[in-house]
């Protein structure tokens, strides 16, 4: 879903400060893999209310809050990543255009996550637009495709005999 995080994020904030909970305003990407989380179901539930009242209902009041603005420098890394790989001239232009598309998104909101400890867990919720869900399958391309160039290039392990 194309979601307009912004926006979103300042009702989230609203409704946390009028539900009386205490935010903790954490970096992006911060509770990532953390031992014994669980995940909301966003996809079949995306409405942070939902989530809030659960927090609400055991008791919790303070909710750690994370936001991120797509910035220039992350589709800047993923065009350096294309200049070192020898991909063929289409792969290349492919690439580099689905690159330019989302030039667009700079500095609009691309993820945000809503997280509350409960019971020795960290329970989290998390929403992205569709268009950073792309753009991390295009950096999960574009590595994979530097990493097979990369191993092509090295077949030989370093080592080269003349026999």
């Amino acid at each position: 879903m194309d979601l307009n995080l912004d926006t979103l994020k300042r009702e989230i904030l609203g409704y946390l400060d009028e539900g009386g909970f205490a935010v903790f305003r954490s970096s992006p990407g911060t509770i990532d893999g953390v031992s014994g989380s669980m995940i909301w179901d966003a996809e079949e539930h995306p409405d942070y209310q939902e989530f809030l009242q659960v927090a609400s209902k055991v008791g919790v009041k303070l909710i750690v809050f994370a936001s991120r603005e797509f910035e220039a420098t992350d589709l800047d890394e993923l065009s350096e990543q294309l200049d070192s790989a020898d991909l063929p001239r289409d792969e290349d232009r492919e690439y580099r255009s689905r690159i330019r598309d989302l030039r667009i998104y700079q500095g609009v909101t691309c993820s945000i996550e809503l997280a509350f400890d409960f019971d020795q867990r960290l329970y989290i919720y998390e929403l992205r637009p569709d268009w950073f869900d792309e753009f991390l399958e295009l950096d999960e391309e574009i590595i994979a495709r530097v990493s097979d160039d990369e191993m092509d290039d090295d077949t030989l392990g370093g080592y080269f005999s003349k026999n």
